[in-house]
């Protein structure tokens, strides 16, 4: 893979600047921590060269002067709301992040459950938390919000919040994803600060939009299509222009928002700290670019990804019309056609000429090769061999696998598990060549392959399932599927 993005570069800048928010506080830093702090794989696919987990990392670098707050919002534990990439709900997302970041050595403060309004399911969660000994607190909707700004910075609106104690200088205010409550946290410890008479700043960092490229940058635009079931939209940051004469990029509810919270920030400290959105922020990811045009590549194919991540998504009744026409639109102000991601036109050649269901994968070195549906297998399962066979050198006509091996896996799904469609999904031949391998060196020298398809790009002729598509995330491939299922059965997962 070609590099774009210099990580090192960017933890050090990014390092600096957060450095200096803290020395500008003068006292306690709140640092609301936007996207993802593990597993940030948009970051990384647009960003060629990005640490995935390169946000973490640079807290660890400054984890003896900070602390972390985790939001959650009461309603998204009452919904039940997923993190798609990863497909699990929003407070298991919380209680993995903590694990994560106590095996770095890193301090996990507080909970803090947001929008609570006696929801059932948010008590199970927080009485949880406090029997494995997790500090947690209870922020209710705030009274006012957002027009009354009188009423919010009073002790009826973010006094109403129990003061959340924290030690140390940097706080950083983080959530599972969006919609979390991250700012009114933030805002009501900024309150109860000043009722202390501490001093205490506000930061906000967040990668994408990237301030410092132009607003129709394909980085840009592909974080634009990646939010658009959020409608956010990218802007130019009227009040930076307004200030400094120069354009800055930022989204339309920051944007939104920013006089409202100005006047907040300005009620609560005494002065007038940010001129613009954009000064809030700390992100230096724009200056760790060191190859635009492998980032503008990169970009592109995330465009055309989100557009097929879209369009299945209509088809589940997940996502609206107006969604996957947003990012219809987005490929077309880009140029950009299915034409452009080589997989598509190979997947679906190869279901057409078979009838029936086909994957495509392109290899590092740029070769495409296929795989189809079989009597056997579903089709990654079959693609997937084939592709660590073409890496291992090994010839087609040397079977990988036995029927010794898979026949009793047939029979059990079949038999037993009761299965109707009991083909071996990608899963259940990974268990069976790891078990081959055991005996067989062919399959050991084919089964070392699996790390090489890491970031190779696949696409299918239709919709896989939800079994399947989770076996190529653990493997690291970037997936596309046309928008049909590939069978008239409703029952399909």
């Amino acid at each position: 893979m070609e590099i774009g993005f210099d990580n090192a570069l960017y933890i050090e800048r990014q390092t600096e600047e957060i450095l200096r928010r803290i020395k500008s506080a003068e006292g306690k830093l709140y640092l609301e921590f936007g996207g993802k702090l593990f597993d940030d794989y948009h970051a990384a696919r647009v960003l060629p060269g990005f640490d995935m987990n390169g946000k973490a990392k640079l807290l660890r670098a400054l984890k003896d002067e900070t602390e972390i707050i985790f939001c959650i919002s009461a309603a998204d534990i009452e919904k039940n709301k997923m993190r798609a990439d990863i497909g699990i709900t929003y407070d298991l997302e919380v209680m993995r992040l903590m694990d994560s970041l106590a095996g770095m050595g890193l301090y996990v403060g507080s909970v803090v459950i947001t929008q609570y309004a006696r929801q059932s399911s948010a008590d199970v969660f927080r009485r949880k938390l406090e029997r494995r000994g997790v500090r947690t607190y209870l922020h209710r909707k705030t009274k006012g919000y957002p027009d009354e700004t009188d009423l919010i910075v009073s002790d009826q609106g973010y006094g109403s919040n129990p003061y959340i104690e924290t030690e140390r200088p940097l706080v950083v205010v983080t959530a599972p994803g969006p919609g979390s409550g991250k700012l009114a946290t933030c805002l009501s410890q900024l309150y109860h600060e000043y009722k202390r008479n501490n001093k205490a700043g506000y930061a906000k960092f967040e990668t994408f939009p990237i301030w410092n490229l132009p607003l129709s940058h394909p980085v840009n635009v592909a974080y634009e299509a990646a939010t658009s079931d959020l409608n956010d939209v990218n802007m130019i940051d009227p009040y930076y222009l307004e200030a400094t004469g120069r354009t800055a990029v930022n989204y339309n509810r920051d944007i939104a928002a920013f006089p409202i919270l100005k006047t907040m920030l300005t009620k609560i400290t005494g002065e007038s700290i940010y001129n613009s959105p954009t000064d809030m922020g700390v992100n230096m990811a724009g200056y760790a670019i060191i190859d635009d045009e492998v980032c503008r590549q990169a970009a592109r194919q995330e465009i055309i990804r989100r557009y097929y991540a879209a369009a299945c998504n209509f088809k589940r009744g997940t996502a609206s019309q107006e969604t996957v026409n947003q990012n219809r639109l987005l490929m077309q102000q880009q140029h950009l056609t299915s034409d452009d991601r080589p997989v598509v036109r190979a997947a679906l050649r190869k279901a057409k000429r078979e009838g029936v269901p086909a994957m495509a994968i392109e290899l590092p070195d740029g070769t495409i090769l296929t795989g189809k549906r079989t009597e056997l297998m579903q089709p990654c399962a079959s693609l997937v061999l084939n592709a660590v066979k073409h890496l291992a050198k090994i010839a087609d006509d040397i079977p990988l696998l036995s029927h010794f091996t898979l026949e009793p896996i047939l029979r059990l799904k079949s038999n037993v598990l009761g299965e109707r469609d009991p083909l071996l999904t990608l899963e259940d031949v990974l268990l069976a060549l790891s078990i081959s391998a055991a005996m067989n060196p062919t399959a050991a020298v084919a089964l070392e392959r699996l790390k090489a398809l890491a970031d190779c790009e696949i696409h299918s002729s239709c919709m896989l399932t939800q079994t399947d598509e989770n076996a190529l995330k653990k493997l690291d491939l970037r997936v596309t599927c046309e928008p049909d299922y590939p069978t008239e059965n409703l029952y399909y997962v």
